[in-house]
């Protein structure tokens, strides 16, 4: 049986371990997820299963390398633009922003560690967490960084149609992550692709914010934006390799980010 250092997972310590297992220098990894559509072809927790296998992962990797630990997952986020379909479960900006700070405060009396790396799994979580980092940072003295993994998984946005949501980048993870969760017999219902300009001009353009929804026709297929039809494991396998392999820099730059750290700014009163 593994034990608590194997698996490098809060929960499986016991509370007069905690102190001697985490140190203040210890990275805590938040996956951070959504209960939203995704499709006819993947569940509505795509992005909670993301987020929790990536950090998994992620926490594998270079967990000895820079003293990583689980935390149990968010699994609602910010999701108003799919509330059109059953399933769908958001929260307001207000409710998951004091959700943060309330987890944030608990783990500051709770636990030694004072990183804080959210792995989030859901595009539209970005832009709080964003806004928010500077608060948790300053209200509650936390090093904290968000890697966001739509854009690690998806990192070109010039295709003919863009991989948003639901489509080959997303849908070939989650072949190769969880293969059992995956409808693949329901792709074929994916018949009208969305308009790539449309959709540039409606999510993709930095000098507009616009409120869409995966509802839009002119945007989405069945609320899919992006071809999951070219969907396949290897190029799943081959998306997570890279991303885990990527997140050692990000780590490396929260790391050297910790008070005290050589070029870390210091903290303002």
């Amino acid at each position: 049986m593994a034990g608590p250092a194997d698996s490098r997972t809060i929960g499986d310590l016991t509370f007069q371990e905690v102190n001697t297992a985490l140190s203040a220098s210890s990275i805590l990894c938040l996956p951070m997820g959504s209960m939203e559509q995704h499709g006819p072809h993947l569940p509505l927790n795509t992005d909670t299963v993301l987020a929790e296998a990536f950090t998994a992962r992620i926490v594998e990797r270079w967990g000895e390398a820079y003293d990583l630990w689980r935390l149990p997952p968010v699994a609602a986020g910010l999701s108003r633009e799919h509330e059109w379909a059953p399933g769908t479960l958001s929260l307001s900006v207000g409710g998951l922003t004091q959700m943060l700070r309330e987890l944030c405060r608990v783990i500051v009396r709770a636990l030694p560690a004072r990183n804080l790396l959210i792995v989030n799994g859901h595009g539209g979580n970005r832009g709080l967490l964003e806004v928010l980092g500077c608060e948790l940072r300053g209200d509650f003295g936390l090093n904290v960084c968000a890697l966001h993994l739509g854009a690690m998984i998806s990192p070109v946005a010039d295709a003919a149609i863009p991989e948003i949501h639901a489509g080959m980048d997303e849908t070939s993870v989650m072949l190769a992550l969880a293969p059992g969760l995956v409808r693949s017999d329901r792709i074929g219902q994916l018949i009208n692709p969305p308009n790539g300009t449309a959709v540039q001009a409606a999510i993709l353009d930095p000098t507009t914010s616009w409120p869409w929804s995966s509802g839009d026709k002119r945007i989405a297929d069945l609320g899919v934006i992006g071809d999951a039809a070219k969907a396949s494991a290897g190029h799943g396998h081959s998306i997570v390799t890279r991303v885990v392999e990527g997140a050692g820099a990000v780590l490396k730059q929260l790391r050297d980010n910790q008070p005290g750290a050589a070029g870390a700014a210091p903290r303002q009163p």
